[in-house]
């Protein structure tokens, strides 16, 4: 069967998605309106109600204590705190580069006039962290670090109260200030319009389930949001050169993330096509996560074959898939051609693990194809660029004259008065 839109001539489906992810996201938006309605209203009393039905947690309190941060932080292993604190500080590093290009700008393009921006971090961020199948360390530290290298006067977490306790210590180490145990559409409420508790953010970072996603959509607006995502997604784009084992490995390695994980191959080798459905069928026999890595292979896995590079690089970036790996003879040069993904593995050494865990790019990226207009999260996401300008007498001279000409064409009168009025007290004696 050829691949749609508009890559019939040039592409053909060896292994076909059986279902589709975006028609198979669920109509959420109804429960999740109700449920923010409702946290608005009555604060930390929905929430609670919430947490019980949906979490099946009674808590006394939300928020975790000192005490229990501490605790959590002594519970873990100490190669895992020490894996954990090194992920944390490649993130920061890269971070911090990443600000370091973000700088503040003052120019005066005409005489007297003087423009500029200035880079100001948001006063109170929201992060939040999923639970997830399993405890996901990373997660923490992607949504977390950034706003602290940023200088955010403060970073509320918030996770499920069946999160696994690491989970809470990976929020402590991460530098968040505060953190509640509250999970899904709620936690977006809470942060979003604040309880008796939670104190009420100006943006909110970090994935989660279809409920949590669609109260991002929709507390839109009066807070910020990172961006939308769905469930995670890796694709490869390779040559003949290509490796079916390792291939395989890392379609896998992504699709025991959830049985909606979207996993593909990309190639222009037929034998590679086919050899690397045949390797991903040997290692799901063996696989210990193969209840989940098959049925999303199954229902969400697609091998396509292209006639040409140019055909390669075209369906690449139609799909811009969230993780991107390149796997051809001249990794560096054919990565100069795409231009749509979250992020981009370059050559067989880089995996989607590594970012996943610990290199320090974050691994919160855009998916569904929204990698055609944005990138993932980043230090960036954690600051505003505010602008600003100040005039001189001999700048008004120059800009207040066609001010007024162009108030006057579009019949704004108060504009015309505005700039007319300084532009005529500089002519008035002393």
């Amino acid at each position: 069967m050829t691949a749609p839109l508009g890559f019939e001539s040039r592409t053909l489906y060896i292994k076909q998605p059986e279902r589709d992810q975006i028609a198979d996201s669920n109509d959420v938006a109804g429960l999740v309106a109700k449920v923010l309605a409702d946290v608005r209203a009555n604060g930390d009393a929905a929430v609670a109600r919430y947490s019980r039905e949906f979490d099946k947690a009674d808590l006394d309190q939300f928020e975790v204590s000192g005490q229990d941060r501490a605790a959590a932080v002594a519970e873990l292993e100490p190669q895992t705190r020490a894996d954990t604190e090194f992920a944390i500080e490649n993130v920061r590093r890269f971070a911090k580069a990443q600000l370091d290009t973000i700088l503040p700008l003052e120019v005066e393009p005409l005489p007297g006039l003087h423009l500029g921006h200035r880079v100001i971090p948001i006063q109170r961020v929201g992060a939040y962290v999923p639970g997830g199948r399993f405890p996901l360390l990373s997660a923490p530290i992607m949504t977390i670090v950034p706003g602290k290298v940023a200088g955010c006067d403060e970073v509320v977490a918030c996770l499920p109260p069946n999160a696994h306790r690491a989970m809470i210590a990976g929020c402590h180490l991460s530098g968040a200030d505060r953190i509640f145990r509250i999970g899904g559409a709620q936690a977006i409420a809470a942060m979003a319009f604040g309880t008796e508790t939670v104190p009420g953010v100006d943006k909110i970072m970090g994935p989660g389930n279809a409920f949590v996603n669609e109260a991002k959509r929709q507390v839109f607006g009066p807070v910020g949001i990172d961006q939308l995502a769905g469930p995670s997604e890796i694709f490869i784009v390779a040559d003949s050169t290509g490796n079916a084992e390792l291939i395989a490995t890392d379609l896998l390695g992504q699709a025991e993330h959830d049985v909606r994980t979207r996993v593909g191959l990309i190639t222009t080798d037929r034998a590679l096509a086919e050899a690397t459905v045949r390797e991903v069928a040997r290692q799901l026999e063996t696989l210990a996560t193969a209840a989940v890595a098959s049925q999303s292979w199954r229902d969400y896995g697609e091998v396509v074959l292209c006639e040409d590079e140019a055909a390669m690089i075209a369906y690449s970036d139609h799909v811009a898939a969230e993780h991107l790996q390149v796997h051809t003879a001249d990794p560096m040069a054919f990565s100069h051609k795409l231009r749509n993904y979250g992020s981009l593995f370059i050559g067989e050494n880089a995996s989607v693990v590594y970012s996943d865990k610990n290199v320090g790019t974050n691994h919160t990226l855009p998916t569904m194809g929204a990698g055609r207009y944005t990138g993932g999260l980043w230090v960036g996401s954690y600051v505003k660029i505010a602008t600003h300008q100040w005039l001189d007498d001999s700048a008004i001279a120059q800009v207040a004259p066609p001010a007024i000409r162009q108030s006057g064409s579009e019949g704004l009168e108060g504009h015309q008065k505005a700039a007319a009025i300084r532009f005529n007290r500089m002519h008035q004696p002393a």
